[in-house]
């Protein structure tokens, strides 16, 4: 009998085993556990746009953005003598191994971050969020992969999470464009179709909405049929995205998305700030501009924050864009006279010439050239600080701005008491810039309608802007 009863307790031992061994981890994280609610998922899809400020933390001169500027007919590579990687990328001209190496990597990091979303959201019980988050994910893949295909073209294709370590081990291969573009249309194809139709003002500002990737969708559909000579969009299932579909979201976004045009175009842009506009006759007449959370027009944009430092990872929240388009020089008091509002920086990006004087010759009573490049005063001293490719002209837009508030002046406005800072520090002028990065904005939808369907309904709207929102021209 005894014998009989151990190997009765042995069998219920053995058979509990794998019941006892398969406890919930209290203490980490996993993909068993995580994500569950909204919180999760918030957290996680956070950590997917952490990524395009790694890639600004590890050198806004070697993003897509950045050299699609000055790469660009528009503007010149400028900076300093110093800065000839600046002028490498304006010639398209070769300077050292692996220039663009830590971008790639910020974008692949982003890319597998977005995988390992889409492999737990599932978890998510709410079908609203998780079908939110989902899409989020979905978009960034696509606009990730979107800027890697115009910057490289070829790339290789991470489709997926790894599913073990073997599965780790194994090096991509790099794809044809084609390939890609199937994956980046069927990822913003399943975005829109299940994501929310929440209005721009009922999200966090900066989040991807549905109608954010409506709005991409039009732009890679424009960009890859223009660009390869195709008709239409591939899938990754073997069909086509056709312009109809495209259009089709383009009509969602305008009629249901809550977006609108700013009533008056100098508002979009930060020189507009309230603490600017009291000190300078530049930009008399024009209205506040509307900042985070409050700009109707911005589909899709990049944050950043007042809370940066020039050190380690703070660096990337610092909208460092401003600062290498700002002007160079290195005087006293910013050394800035007659350049006011304009700001500080590294000189990056000077527009050329030719742009103004054609804008001037075409149309020389459209407001937004002088809204939009600012001509520096006859007496502004230039080759200062070595500054290259010199032209006396500066884009307004991605650019740093000063503020004079009383007798304190600010090499960033969003020092101010008025926006970001408190008001006891001036802030610095490296890394003091926190204004959104305007990635899509309502106009460009209106303008890709206009483009697809043949007609000039959105580029009328966009149009008649300019006349009824300022009666006057700067002086």
């Amino acid at each position: 009998m005894k014998k009989i009863l151990y190997l009765a307790v042995a069998a219920l031992l053995f058979a509990s085993c794998n019941d006892f061994l398969a406890t919930e981890n209290l203490t980490q994280k996993n993909s068993e556990n995580f994500p569950v609610n909204e919180t999760d998922a918030t957290q996680m899809i956070t950590a997917i746009y952490a990524t395009m400020n790694i890639a600004i933390q590890k050198g806004v001169n070697k993003t897509y953005f950045y050299i699609a500027q000055v790469a660009s007919d528009d503007c010149y590579g400028g900076g300093g003598e110093n800065d000839k990687d600046a002028q490498a990328s304006d010639h398209l001209m070769y300077y050292g191994e692996s220039l663009f190496a830590d971008f790639w990597s910020a974008r692949y990091q982003g890319i597998n971050r977005a995988n390992m979303a889409l492999a737990n959201l599932q978890n998510v019980a709410d079908e609203t969020i998780r079908n939110q988050k989902t899409g989020e994910a979905l978009f960034l893949r696509a606009y990730f992969y979107f800027e890697l295909t115009q910057m490289f073209e070829n790339v290789p294709l991470i489709s997926a999470a790894p599913e073990n370590v073997s599965q780790a081990q194994i090096a991509p291969t790099q794809m044809p464009a084609d390939s890609i573009y199937a994956h980046i249309a069927s990822d913003l194809k399943k975005a829109v179709e299940i994501m929310p139709a929440y209005k721009w003002n009922e999200v966090t500002s900066g989040t991807a909405t549905r109608w954010a990737a409506e709005a991409l969708l039009a732009r890679v559909y424009l960009f890859y049929t223009g660009f390869y000579q195709k008709d239409a969009l591939p899938l990754t299932d073997g069909s086509k995205l056709t312009k109809d579909f495209v259009i089709t979201g383009l009509n969602d976004c305008i009629a249901n998305s809550g977006h609108s045009l700013a009533p008056d175009f100098r508002s979009l842009w930060p020189y507009t700030n309230t603490a600017t506009m009291k000190n300078s006759k530049y930009q008399e007449g024009a209205p506040k501009w509307l900042k985070d959370g409050e700009n109707p027009e911005q589909v899709f944009a990049l944050k950043f924050s007042y809370m940066s430092a020039w050190v380690g990872d703070k660096l990337g929240f610092s909208n460092q864009y401003a600062l290498y388009f700002g002007i160079r020089d290195q005087s006293t008091n910013y050394g800035l006279d007659g350049t006011y509002p304009i700001g500080q920086g590294w000189g990056q990006g000077p527009v050329a010439a030719n742009l103004w004087n054609d804008w001037k010759t075409d149309e020389p009573d459209d407001i937004r050239r002088e809204a939009s490049i600012y001509q520096v005063k006859d007496n502004f001293q230039y080759g200062r600080d070595a500054q290259m490719e010199e032209t006396g002209l500066w884009q307004s837009k991605i650019v740093a701005t000063r503020a004079i508030v009383g007798t304190t002046d600010y090499p960033s406005f969003c020092s101010s008491s008025e926006y970001y800072g408190d008001g006891t520090s001036t802030g610095h002028f490296q890394v003091s810039h926190a204004q959104d990065l305007n990635l899509i904005r309502f106009a460009d939808v209106l303008l890709m309608h206009s483009e697809l369907t043949g007609t000039a309904d959105g580029m009328n709207k966009v149009r008649a802007r300019v006349w009824t929102s300022c009666n006057c021209l700067f002086s």
